[in-house]
């Protein structure tokens, strides 16, 4: 096997145990969401087995993230990232730094009345920056409510509860800056199962 795709296939056995832990989840959860039998999780995981594509398909669908992200693709040198957006809630997210250690930027726009109603403020570790490009976008952060328009910035620890939104009849661009935690809860986390 070639040297640079062997390192490369040595990387995703951390990377999904990584994920694993982010999420929370046993290796009897994912196995149970991807049909992946526990014994064959463990073994990539440990890199005991080599990653196949008919893997990391549903291993990346259930950890919300591109195969890219998930096998480390060797950038090159190209400098342009690759626009995959994700749509969550309504709301578009598309990255605009690559995946990597410390803060990731997103553009996010949020259609009109987006979410429709005024949610739950929510609390998670990190930090967040915002900077609105156009449009008007609700913050409600420790029990007030700022109406950001077009020019103006926040930032605020994620530890205090906050909701964002767009209450307009008009979109609203977003510029966002967050750490792990903040892309996981923004970006990547599973709305909450209802149960019947």
């Amino acid at each position: 096997m070639d040297d640079d795709l062997g390192a490369v296939l040595d990387t995703v056995g951390p990377r999904l145990r990584a994920l694993r832990e982010q999420r929370g989840a046993t290796l009897a959860d994912v196995g149970d969401a991807t049909g992946i039998s526990v014994s064959t999780l463990s073994r990539l995981e440990s890199g005991l087995r080599r990653p196949t594509l008919e893997l990391l398909l549903p291993l990346a669908r259930f950890h919300e993230v591109t195969i890219d992200e998930l096998v480390d693709v060797p950038v090159g040198d190209d400098p342009r990232v690759p626009a995959h957006p994700t749509v969550r809630h309504g709301v578009t997210y598309v990255p605009l730094s690559r995946r990597g250690e410390g803060p990731r930027a997103f553009r996010m726009v949020y259609p009109p009345r987006t979410p429709a109603e005024v949610g739950e403020p929510r609390v998670h570790d990190g930090y967040e920056w915002l900077y609105v490009l156009s449009g008007t976008l609700r913050l409600v952060l420790g029990g007030r409510t700022l109406d950001l328009v077009g020019g103006e910035a926040a930032e605020f620890d994620t530890r205090v509860p906050h909701w964002l939104g767009n209450v307009s009849d008009a979109p609203a661009e977003v510029l966002a800056l967050y750490g792990p935690q903040g892309e996981r809860m923004h970006v990547r986390a599973r709305p909450r199962r209802r149960d019947a």
